[in-house]
C-alpha cells in the first residue's frame, strides 16, 4: 500500500532518489518490529534501532538476502551501491554505505512499485 497515489517509473528515478525513500521505508520496518516486540521506552528503542539502520547492519542484512534476489533486484541493488554519493558516515567503510544505499534503494525501488508482500519476505529473511 502507497500512500500517495501517483504513478510512477521506479526505474527511471535516480537511485539515490529511490535510496532516499528506502531509507524511510526500511526505517519503518526496523521501528514498527521493535514496537510490536516489546513496549519500552522510546529512548530504549531509539537505541535498539540504530543498531538496524547503520551502514554496517544494512551491509550484514544485504549478505542474507543475495542469493534472493531476483536479476531485476540485484540490479537495482546495484546502481544504488554504485551511485556516487557525497560522503560516507564515519561509522562506517566507503564499501559498507554503497552496500546500504544498495540496500535501500531496493527497498525504495519495491515500495515504489508496490511489492509489499515482496518486501515483508525480505525483511523476514533479514530479521531472522
Amino acid at each position: 500500500m502507497r500512500f500517495v497515489d501517483k504513478d510512477v517509473n521506479a526505474k527511471q528515478l535516480s537511485p539515490l532518489n529511490l535510496a532516499f525513500i528506502g531509507d524511510c521505508i526500511y526505517e519503518i520496518l526496523v521501528r514498527e518490529t521493535l514496537v510490536l516486540d516489546a513496549n519500552r521506552p522510546v529512548n530504549d528503542l531509539h537505541k535498539e534501532s540504530v543498531k538496524y539502520v547503520s551502514a554496517k547492519a544494512q551491509t550484514v542484512a544485504f549478505e542474507k538476502i543475495k542469493d534472493d534476489l531476483t536479476e531485476d533486484e540485484l540490479a537495482i541493488f546495484k546502481r544504488g551501491r554504485n551511485a556516487k554519493v557525497g560522503h560516507s558516515p564515519k561509522s562506517a567503510t566507503d564499501g559498507e554505505y554503497h552496500c546500504a544505499t544498495g540496500v535501500e534503494a531496493l527497498f525504495g525501488y519495491l515500495y515504489l512499485n508496490n511489492e509489499i508482500d515482496r518486501i515483508k519476505e525480505l525483511f523476514s529473511k533479514i530479521n531472522s
